[in-house]
């Protein structure tokens, strides 16, 4: 015992965790990197297979909103069967399934196939981001949750930096090669690395502490105990089905599905929104489209580390919400100037993923236990159908108005919203710290 308590001194846990994060984290980064990217890439495409698959704005926004139908749906059957088969299995199956299926976009000649391919993606990627927060709370305490996730998850804006310029020189340079439109070729590229992804995430992952060999066992019990405590007087939920009857998890999970509504409201039509500031070339409009991710990549890490800093979540999340809401109320005024609108979709795209950053550090010290990774996937299933609502939204008011004005008012409604829910969410009854089987 004398050496754990030798390894609490702050320099031995602050380097044994730098080393954990050398391990776990970039592969992370990595692997929700192509999530988000093979998510969103629909976007680009759009450029070209809109035309060559005859959709209006309405069928392309339930298209690359559809996929979240077949997400939520087998959610929770994945995430209740992360801890019985292990994050390895989980994640490999995840990462080889939807490569493939991703790459398979290429062969969508219509819109039931467009349709088709993106509920079957939608499927194979089920339960990955939650299961990543299951999984990251197995590892990381309380202290260190938001800048764990926050560097996890910066992943997601980071796939929208290299996925714009990247799915731009794609579509511009490979049309025709092999008989195939640039589009296709996009996502061939873009969906093969998650293959490879799944098999090296196979031969390396630790399921949890107890089971890396690059640990002591000493080393393994301080991990274990750095996530295991308790605060005085705090709370927790130990079985799903406290969970499923907690009212705060649906006040969460509506405040998440709030925040998601204009995220992939903005990642599906974000190249639509700034092409019509007079940008027509295809190149230049992928460096254009990166430059919201990469103002949000700052952003989400230092809302995350700030967060961690004080001990505070809700207006760590609310306020950047409802930032985005009058940035986003703003946006329609400066339709027409380029610099102006590329300004305040920038801010207004940083705002919203402070707020999904930090809103996940909420839940994970609210759910412990072996429940942990079923009520992290509750909140998820419900609140991801904003990724269906808010791009479809957007399309259909897009197709009944001739207009994104509408759509940009949407979005902002809906950011005022979840900062509303995410300050009713008091911390009365929330656990200051998490625990983990």
């Amino acid at each position: 015992m004398s050496t754990i308590q030798t390894l609490r001194g702050g320099d031995a846990v602050s380097a044994l965790y730098s080393r954990i994060n050398w391990r776990l984290l970039p592969l992370l980064i990595a692997c929700y990197m192509f999530a988000y990217l093979d998510r969103v890439n629909v976007g680009f495409a759009k450029l070209q297979m809109q035309s060559d698959l005859g959709l209006s704005d309405a069928a392309y926004g339930v298209g690359a909103g559809i996929f979240f139908i077949g997400y939520v749906l087998f959610e929770i059957p994945s995430n209740l069967m992360l801890p019985k088969i292990g994050a390895r299995l989980t994640f490999s199956r995840i990462l080889v399934l939807w490569g493939i299926t991703s790459a398979c976009m290429l062969f969508v000649r219509n819109v039931p196939m467009f349709y088709a391919m993106r509920f079957l993606l939608g499927i194979f990627e089920a339960g990955f981001a939650p299961g990543m927060i299951y999984y990251l709370s197995r590892w990381y305490g309380p202290k260190r949750m938001a800048r764990a996730i926050a560097l996890v998850f910066v992943a997601g804006p980071l796939g929208g930096v290299v996925g714009g310029p990247l799915s731009a020189w794609l579509i511009a340079s490979l049309g025709g090669v092999g008989g195939l439109a640039g589009w296709q070729w996009m996502f061939l590229v873009e969906g093969l690395p998650c293959i490879a992804l799944g098999a090296l995430v196979w031969f390396t992952l630790a399921n949890r502490p107890a089971d890396a060999r690059w640990l002591t066992q000493d080393e393994q019990r301080l991990v274990e105990a750095e996530t295991g405590g308790h605060g005085e007087g705090s709370h927790r939920i130990d079985s799903f089905r406290e969970v499923a009857k907690n009212p705060r998890v649906y006040v969460l999970a509506l405040a998440y599905f709030c925040i998601i509504f204009p995220i992939y409201a903005i990642s599906f039509w974000l190249p639509t929104l700034v092409k019509e500031q007079g940008v027509n070339d295809t190149i230049r409009l992928g460096w254009y489209v990166a430059i919201p991710y990469v103002a949000a990549a700052i952003a989400m890490y230092a809302a995350g580390r700030r967060s961690d800093k004080v001990g505070e979540r809700r207006y760590h999340s609310a306020l950047p919400a409802l930032g985005a809401a009058v940035l986003l109320v703003m946006t329609p005024y400066a339709s027409g100037n380029l610099v102006a609108t590329l300004v305040l979709l920038t801010l207004a795209t940083a705002c919203m993923w402070m707020a999904y950053t930090v809103f996940w550090a909420i839940p994970a010290e609210t759910i412990s236990g072996p429940a942990a990774a079923g009520g992290i996937a509750l909140i998820n299933t419900i609140g991801l159908s904003g990724g269906f609502w808010g791009p479809a939204v957007f399309g259909w008011v897009k197709s009944a108005t001739g207009s994104t004005h509408g759509g940009l008012l949407a979005m902002a409604c809906m950011a005022a919203l979840s900062c509303v829910l995410i300050l009713a969410n008091k911390r009365r009854g929330v656990a200051a710290k998490t625990r983990t089987a």
